[in-house]
C-alpha cells in the first residue's frame, strides 16, 4: 500500500474541513466524495498494474508458483493467490503464463477489492470526508445550521450581548476543529490501516514502484483539472471579498466597519454581507460579453449570469429553511408562555453539581440525542430548555450554550445521523458496524477537545467565570 495514504488522507480532510467553513457539510461531502471514490479507485488500478507487471516478470525468469500473503495491522489475510504454470513448448514465455486471480468480493454491495488493504483504505477515505466535512462547519457560524440556529437564538434572547459574531466564533472554535481534525485522521488512520509515524516520516527513503505508481495517479488528476477558468476567478474573488467583509465587520480588537451605519444598529450584520454577495451572484456574468468570431470581428456575446433564479431554487435547500424558522417560532412560543422560565426553575437544582459536570452532561446528553434525531431539532429542542437553566443557576449562559451547540454537530455514529453519512454510506464500502466503531471515538475526540476548550482558551474571551450583566437575574417565583 502506498506509503503517502494517511498524507493523501489528512489533505482530502484538510481541503474538506477548509470548504465545509464556508458551504454545508451535505454539499461539501457530495461534491468531493466522488473525486475521492475516483482518486481510490486509480491507486488500486495503478497498483494491480504494478503488480502484474513483477508478477509476469518474476514468472517468466522463474516459473514458479507464487503465493502473496497481504497482512493488515498484524493480522495474515491471505487476500490474494497467484499461480502460474509452465505450459508445454514455451518454457519461460510469459505470455502464455495462464494465472488466476482469487478476488474479495463485498457480499453486501458487489463491490470488488484486491486485496483487504484495498478495501480498508476505502473505508478510511469515506469516512475522512465525512467527518470532516462536519467537523469544518464548526469553525465558522455560517458553517452549519445549528451554529446559525444558536446565534440567532441567543441574539434575540439575550439582545444586549454583542459578543457573539463572525470573528469572535472563528477564533473560539477554530483551535478546538484543527485538534478534533488531527486527533480524528490519526485514530481513522490507526483502525483502518495502522499508523506508522516513523515509516510515514521517511521522506528521503527511495520510493518502490507502487509507490510511484500512487503518486503519479495523483499527479495525473491534478493536470486533468486544467487552467483556472473565468467563473472559477470571479467565484474566488467573491468568496475572498465576503470573508474579509465577515471577518472586520465587528473584530472586536479595533472598530470594523459596520460603524459607518451606526445610525441603523441591527441593519449591518452578516447577513448582511451574504445577501450582497449573493446578488452579485446574479448580476455578474458568467462569460465575457464580447467575443471574436474567426474573422476576427469582435461581436457581443448573450449575457447569462453566474446563477440563474431557476438554478437557485433547485438548489436552495427549503427544508433546512422552514425547519430553522420553525425552530425560532417554537423558541418564542416557550418563552412568551413562560414555559422556559418554569423549566429552568425545575432544573435549579442541578446547581449543586460543579460546573463543569454540568457541561459534560449536557455535551453528553446532547451528542446522544443528535444520533437519532437531526441536527437542527436538536439544537432547536434543547437551546429554550439550557437557556434558563443557566439562568437558574446563576452561571455565564455561553457556558452551557457553546458546548451543547457544538457537541450537536457531532453526530458521527449512525448513516442516518448526518446527510454526510448517509453520502458516503451509499457509495457501499462501509458497513453499519464500521461507522459505530469508527464514530465512537470521534465522538469522544470531540467531547473532550470541546471540555478542554471551555476551560482553557474559551474563558478569557468570553469572561465565562462571572455572570454577565446582559442577562437576566432570575428569581425563585412560581410560574402558574
Amino acid at each position: 500500500m502506498c506509503r503517502k495514504i494517511p498524507r493523501l488522507t489528512l489533505g482530502f480532510m484538510s481541503s474538506t474541513a477548509f470548504l465545509s467553513m464556508w458551504l454545508s457539510n451535505t454539499s461539501t461531502a457530495a461534491m468531493v466524495m466522488p473525486i475521492v471514490e475516483a482518486v481510490a479507485q486509480q491507486i488500486i488500478s495503478a497498483e494491480a498494474e504494478v503488480e502484474a507487471t513483477q508478477m509476469t516478470y518474476i514468472s517468466g525468469s522463474t516459473n514458479y508458483g507464487l503465493e502473496t500473503d497481504e497482512n493488515v495491522n498484524g493480522h495474515e489475510t491471505s487476500e490474494r493467490k497467484e499461480k502460474t504454470k509452465p505450459v508445454p513448448g514455451y518454457g519461460n514465455d510469459a505470455g502464455k503464463i495462464s494465472s488466476k486471480m482469487e478476488i474479495e468480493k463485498n457480499s453486501g454491495t458487489g463491490n470488488k477489492y484486491r486485496t483487504k488493504k484495498d478495501h480498508m483504505m476505502c473505508k478510511l477515505m469515506c469516512l475522512c470526508i465525512a467527518y470532516s466535512s462536519t467537523i469544518g462547519g464548526l469553525t465558522t457560524i455560517t458553517g452549519t445550521s445549528t451554529n446559525l440556529i444558536f446565534a440567532e437564538h441567543f441574539n434575540t434572547r439575550y439582545p444586549d450581548c454583542h459578543c457573539i459574531n463572525f470573528g469572535s466564533w472563528f477564533l473560539m472554535s477554530f483551535p478546538a476543529a484543527i485538534i478534533i481534525l488531527l486527533l480524528s485522521w490519526i485514530w481513522l488512520q490507526w483502525l483502518f490501516l495502522g499508523f506508522n509515524f516513523k515509516e510515514m516520516a521517511r521522506c528521503g527513503k527511495t520510493a518502490t514502484a507502487k509507490q510511484k505508481a500512487c503518486a503519479e495517479v495523483i499527479k495525473q488528476q491534478y493536470q486533468k483539472l486544467g487552467p483556472i477558468r473565468y467563473q472559477e476567478i470571479v467565484t474566488l474573488v467573491l468568496f475572498i471579498v465576503m470573508a474579509l467583509l465577515w471577518f472586520s465587520r465587528d473584530p472586536g480588537f479595533m472598530p470594523g466597519w459596520s460603524v459607518l451605519f451606526s445610525e441603523y444598529p441591527g441593519f449591518a450584520t452578516d447577513s448582511t454581507v451574504a445577501l450582497l454577495v449573493g446578488l452579485l451572484f446574479f448580476l455578474i456574468p458568467a462569460k465575457r460579453l464580447t467575443k471574436t468570431i474567426p474573422t476576427g470581428e469582435t461581436v457581443a456575446s448573450d449575457y447569462s449570469p453566474l446563477i440563474t433564479w431557476k438554478e437557485f431554487q433547485s438548489f436552495m435547500p427549503w427544508d433546512i429553511a422552514i425547519l430553522v424558522g420553525g425552530g425560532f417560532a417554537l423558541a418564542d412560543g416557550c418563552e412568551e408562555s413562560g414555559l422556559s422560565k418554569w423549566i429552568g426553575n425545575k432544573l435549579s437544582p442541578l446547581g449543586s453539581l460543579p460546573v463543569w459536570l454540568i457541561i459534560l452532561i449536557s455535551s453528553l446528553l446532547v451528542t446522544s440525542l443528535t444520533e437519532v434525531a437531526s441536527n437542527p431539532a436538536t439544537i432547536t429542542l434543547l437551546l429554550p430548555i439550557l437557556s434558563p437553566l443557566a439562568e437558574a443557576i446563576q452561571v455565564n449562559p455561553l457556558y452551557i450554550l457553546l458546548p451543547s451547540t457544538l457537541c450537536t454537530s457531532f453526530a458521527f455514529l449512525l448513516p442516518v445521523a448526518n446527510p454526510p453519512n448517509a453520502i458516503v454510506f451509499s457509495y457501499g464500502h462501509l458497513k453499519v458496524t464500521d461507522m459505530v466503531k469508527a464514530g465512537l471515538g470521534v465522538n469522544i475526540v470531540g467531547v473532550a477537545v470541546v471540555m478542554l476548550g471551555m476551560f482553557t482558551w474559551i474563558v478569557p474571551m468570553f469572561d465565562l467565570h462571572t455572570y454577565p450583566s446582559w442577562a437576566p437575574a432570575v428569581s425563585n417565583e412560581t410560574i402558574p
